[in-house]
């Protein structure tokens, strides 16, 4: 045992260590020695051979991990690597304190800087400057189309149906009643437009636009429902409703226009013709002070270029003339497949607002 000690103290010294580190391994070493001599015999046996062991794998954990005295090669990589951690530290606060896309540059998705035309930052991420219009008001919202075939009577009489159990649960509660409407009317241009992509990637063949119509409509229908929910807080009873509406109309929607595209773009011209109905009774009511005519919420404003000091009344009046844009467009749509032709076969209304 003392000329293992004494050849492993010599390896040490051999290999560069220091004295102070030798000297507290061999003390070390030497107490567990001890230790193990001044045991039972039967025990002692035992215990020696596990402490051997371990000992033999602490000295060959030292002999492969000799200590070296610092070099100007060691003192500079160190010194590399703090200022390494040091960068990569100020990068993450930098990114940190600025927009958090940023993290994501790495990926190359990063928006560009994107400003309005007073030089201001954009706030919105929903919606790009581009996408932004001017509603057109001129257009006629007193059209109906009249039932004539039994598919438009089937029609016309299911959206009557369908107001009876609005106007008992909401009454005059216009703005909730307007959320409500909202969010069914935003899917029909969503599972039109779903439809009519499944069956262009099936059939190889263009949808001579539709597709993008459609999905215009979906879009600028969410965009009503957004400004709506800054102006009328829903509760979460009117959350739920909408959860279990929304469930049953897209199921309702999405089986009816696999059957009959023409009837569900007839019942969609009629449900927009009630939504024309139900805001101009809105605009009413703010005309006659029973409803405040608050300030236009700025999503409203940048979305529809309305001035800056426009109101709720400007709002509801530029969202009625697209439910009427909306009117035309399923109504037309209804009539091509009327006339037994594609949709592709006709160009689609495109930016139609």
């Amino acid at each position: 045992m003392s000329q293992l000690l004494v050849r492993s103290v010599m390896r040490r010294l051999v290999s560069g260590g220091t004295c102070n580190r030798c000297i507290s391994s061999v003390s070390a070493a030497a107490a567990v020695v001890f230790r193990e001599v001044h045991k039972p015999s039967s025990e002692s046996v035992v215990m020696m051979s596990s402490q051997r062991l371990r000992f033999s794998g602490q000295w060959w954990r030292m002999m492969c991990f000799t200590s070296e005295p610092p070099s100007k090669n060691s003192t500079t990589s160190s010194a590399v690597r703090k200022e390494d951690e040091k960068l990569s530290g100020d990068s993450v606060e930098k990114m940190e304190g600025e927009d958090k896309v940023a993290l994501s540059s790495y990926w190359g998705v990063s928006r560009p800087k994107i400003t309005k035309e007073d030089g201001s930052v954009w706030p919105w991420n929903c919606f790009m400057p581009w996408e932004t219009y001017q509603a057109d008001l001129s257009i006629d919202l007193s059209k109906h189309h009249v039932p004539k075939t039994f598919l438009d009577k089937v029609a016309y009489w299911t959206v009557k149906l369908l107001r009876i159990p609005t106007d008992l649960f909401f009454k005059k509660k216009y703005g909730c009643r307007a959320m409500m409407l909202e969010t069914v009317a935003g899917v029909p241009g969503m599972v039109g437009g779903m439809l009519l992509h499944l069956r262009s990637l099936r059939k190889f063949e263009q949808s001579g636009g539709w597709i993008k119509a459609l999905l215009e409509e979906a879009e600028n229908e969410r965009m009503h429902l957004m400004t709506m929910v800054e102006l009328v807080q829903p509760k979460w009873y009117e959350r739920l409703l909408v959860i279990a509406v929304q469930g049953v109309f897209f199921n309702f929607y999405f089986v009816l226009y696999l059957l009959s595209p023409k009837l569900a773009h007839r019942v969609v011209g009629y449900l927009e013709e009630e939504a024309i109905h139900s805001y101009t009774l809105y605009l009413n009511d703010i005309d006659r002070g029973e409803i405040e005519n608050v300030p236009a919420p700025a999503i409203a404003i940048d979305y529809w270029r309305l001035p800056k000091d426009a109101t709720l009344k400007d709002v509801i009046t530029v969202i009625r003339a697209d439910e009427a844009h909306h009117r035309d467009v399923n109504h037309f749509a209804s009539d091509i497949h009327y006339q037994g032709k594609k949709l592709q076969e006709a160009a689609a209304p495109i930016g139609y607002h």
